[in-house]
């Protein structure tokens, strides 16, 4: 078992950090005493959070313009963070969007998009910084989802990416064995962030959420809670960060979980996509 992070001191480097939990986590983190290295593509938005937090807690902050899919843009922002604040000790690979549509009618230019971002800009997150994270016996924690465990329809795109995300970190995981760097992964529902509510005006996700996503499947989720349970997993090494709690037996479950979806979707779930393409 490895030593619990105490993150005083400590350097955490945090994609999609503009806003909703890359940004929240990046004032959490320094609260305990980290300091945040921003990484987005709203620099404006994001010089703003750095000095909220800068305001609130005193701690010394770095912010980097980068879009996760530019490799070269990446590496500067790992180059210009490693200068600022001496290293690197976490690595959260927060960045990501969503989409809905169907498989018969997504665009594939859309596609590649979700899954450039949310695995592929993943991977090279992680590549970076990796070098840095070891040197200081880190801990690494990119961002999957609930959808990487149960696959919707009109997701694909998205729970794809999500499942790729997961199985990442569990190979990387066993890479970095004997190294005294961890690595974990963040699971969640819903939460109540822009990202969330700008999906749900989606035709697509808006049926589907009203026909079908119901019960704990399809609420909203305060955003805080997911936060401070992303902040003790980064202390406690945590192979696993998931809100909300349900999540856990339904991933320990899950050999079961994928066709209990669809048993409760039933034909409702395609019959809501086809009136909502219909309309679009």
């Amino acid at each position: 078992m490895s030593e619990p992070l105490d993150l005083r001191g400590r350097t955490v480097l945090i994609t999609g950090a503009a806003r909703g939990i890359g940004a929240l986590l990046a004032a959490e983190v320094a609260r305990r005493g980290a300091r945040p290295s921003l990484v987005g593509i709203e620099p404006e938005t994001m010089e703003r959070v750095a000095e909220a937090i800068r305001t609130e807690t005193g701690v010394e902050t770095f912010v980097a313009e980068a879009d996760v899919r530019d490799r070269a843009a990446l590496d500067r922002a790992v180059e210009g963070t490693i200068s600022a604040l001496g290293g690197i000790d976490v690595c959260v690979a927060n960045a990501g969007v969503e989409t809905a549509s169907s498989v018969l009618n997504h665009d594939p230019d859309d596609f590649r998009r979700v899954i450039d971002i949310n695995l592929i800009a993943v991977f090279s997150t992680l590549q970076a910084t990796l070098p840095a994270v070891i040197e200081r016996r880190g801990h690494l924690l990119p961002i999957a989802s609930l959808a990487a465990i149960g696959h919707a329809p009109a997701m694909s795109a998205y729970a794809a990416s999500k499942a790729g995300v997961e199985a990442l970190a569990n190979s990387l995981r066993q890479e970095l064995a004997g190294t005294g760097t961890t690595v974990g992964c963040g699971y969640f529902t819903f939460l109540d962030t822009d990202m969330v509510r700008d999906g749900f005006q989606h035709p697509v996700a808006a049926e589907l959420r009203k026909d079908v996503a119901r019960g704990p499947f399809g609420k909203v989720y305060p955003v805080e809670p997911a936060i401070t349970a992303l902040a003790d997993g980064i202390e406690n090494r945590s192979r696993t960060v998931m809100f909300p709690k349900w999540i856990k037996p339904v991933a320990k479950l899950r050999g079961i979980t994928q066709p209990l979806l669809e048993k409760l979707a039933g034909s409702k779930a395609a019959d809501a996509i086809r009136r909502a393409e219909s309309r679009s």
